[in-house]
């Protein structure tokens, strides 16, 4: 079955053709959890594709709050992206060392949510494109500045206030990605939070089923992400908001539903950072 949205998930081999495009701009998004005790701009600076500009998710965020990598303001965004060559007319590019789930989906939700639709995941990410032996370097690039004229869309972003007010109402199916383990309340979040569980009413389909662990985590084929998404009882005609631990890997279940067709999936930021820290939200263990 065919992908609705073939241009927002290019394969290796599309980008090594396109690479020299002046207007492909290229972004490692790469990202690590707290306790990896791994750097991932040290890692960027030993290996890159050509031309990728280092996008840090936890600098390129809301700074003033406590919670992890909080989106932005569109000014912020928009100087950060201007300096890397980025100009509303750019074809993004977004790849992580991780394979895409690193956060390369959170990079191209971003430039979503600050109106830019010309912006793909590279399948696979640079696990993928160095097994292939394509080319790699540890230069960074210098690229002229450029114009990038964000348009929000407030919608694709959920606060704390809606998702209390979505337990109430049903508006949205609300999709968590993290494991089975820790939907439930009995594995260890990573970031640890004072509770454990899942938010009421909530549907779990972890991220992996969405994803081909033992391929470089690249994305399964589009027959089995839908048959995932059917499996976990999702109805894609209804409004979905995702969420995970810290706003990052939900935005893998966003780019699969959106490879189906469905537009417009919101990502609770916060995620599971905010509302496991929060004694005064309701939460199933």
């Amino acid at each position: 079955m065919s992908n609705p949205n073939p241009q927002s998930l290019v394969s290796t081999q599309w980008l090594e053709e396109n690479i020299t495009d002046q207007h492909v701009r290229i972004i490692d998004a790469t990202y690590h959890l707290p306790h990896a005790d791994r750097d991932a701009y040290e890692e960027y600076t030993y290996r890159h594709i050509p031309g990728a500009s280092y996008f840090p998710i936890d600098e390129i965020a809301d700074t003033t709050v406590i919670l992890p990598h909080m989106m932005p303001d569109a000014e912020k965004f928009k100087n950060a992206v201007d300096a890397m060559g980025i100009g509303s007319e750019s074809h993004v590019v977004v790849y992580d060392s991780n394979g895409g789930y690193m956060a390369a989906t959170r990079v191209w939700w971003m430039f979503r949510a600050f109106g830019h639709d010309k912006v793909s995941v590279l399948d696979g990410g640079l696990l993928k494109w160095g097994r292939e032996k394509r080319p790699l370097e540890n230069v960074e690039p210098i690229l002229p500045p450029a114009h990038f004229t964000p348009t929000p869309r407030p919608e694709l972003v959920k606060s704390r206030e809606q998702m209390l007010a979505n337990i109430d109402s049903g508006q949205y199916q609300v999709i968590d990605a993290r494991s089975e383990g820790r939907f439930g309340g009995i594995d260890h979040e990573p970031r640890p939070t004072e509770r454990k569980g899942h938010i009421p009413g909530s549907i779990n389909l972890p991220f992996t089923r969405l994803m081909n662990p033992a391929k470089d985590f690249s994305f399964r084929d589009m027959d089995e992400i839908k048959k995932a998404f059917a499996e976990a009882a999702v109805d894609v005609n209804k409004p979905i908001i995702t969420t995970c631990g810290s706003g990052v890997t939900a935005c893998v279940v966003t780019f699969a539903l959106h490879l189906m067709g469905v537009q417009d999936t919101s990502v609770y930021d916060g995620s599971w950072a905010e509302w496991g820290n929060d004694k005064d939200v309701p939460i199933v263990s």
